[in-house]
């Protein structure tokens, strides 16, 4: 009967591998990437007692820039609280952008105020690709994260019509039918029109 494959094997990092461990970390991973990336590049090896002390100052070294690198991440997120940062775009007279906002325009645009944030960290789903006002959260770890606006402006005066419309979170027209109609007024209704439009009945005698 042949052996059950192995699903895992263990070894020693030689270096940081992101979403995996520090160096000195003992790890396990998939045979493949331990076969055909890790080892190969040196990147990992077989662990042994040894090799781990010898590895235990490197370690030491990199838990303490870990934490480092953690620290400021965190004043990044407490001061992006709440943030409103604005982009302005080329568009059409209905507001549509010529291109779009992407992660790499948000982060330029944070960059530029002072906060390292990579655009890695900026969570956005799709392209911005309207005038408007989106909510972005912007996370670097599970529990670093921070909820952050971009208004999209145009770079020109917008007919008064397109000032005027509305779109929702995902930067789509919503149709003027679907707008709730303001409270308090009167909606027409056939029983009303019929009764303004009937004519008064004749008079009628007897004979």
């Amino acid at each position: 009967m042949p052996a059950k494959s192995t699903r895992t094997i263990t070894v020693l990092l030689n270096q940081n591998v992101e979403s995996l461990g520090i160096v000195g970390d003992v790890v396990k991973v998939k045979p493949g990437f331990a076969r055909n990336f890790l080892l190969p590049l040196g990147i990992a090896e077989a662990p042994t007692d040894e090799r781990v002390e010898a590895l235990k100052a490197a370690r030491a070294e990199a838990l303490a820039e870990l934490e480092k690198v953690r620290g400021e991440r965190k004043q990044i997120i407490d001061a992006l609280e709440e943030m409103s940062i604005t982009l302005v775009r080329s568009c059409n007279d209905r507001g549509v952008l010529y291109g779009s906002v992407t992660q790499r325009d948000i982060s330029d645009g944070l960059v530029e105020l002072g906060h390292a944030v990579d655009e890695r960290a900026v969570r956005l789903a799709n392209p911005i690709r309207r005038v408007g006002d989106y909510p972005v959260v912007i996370q670097f770890e599970k529990d670093l994260r921070a909820q952050i606006h971009i208004v999209v402006e145009a770079d020109r005066s917008l007919s008064e019509e397109t000032e005027e419309m509305e779109f929702d979170n995902e930067g789509e027209l919503i149709e003027p039918s679907a707008r709730k109609a303001p409270e308090g007024e009167p909606e027409d209704s056939e029983e009303t029109n019929a009764e303004e439009s009937a004519e008064p009945a004749g008079e009628t005698s007897e004979a």
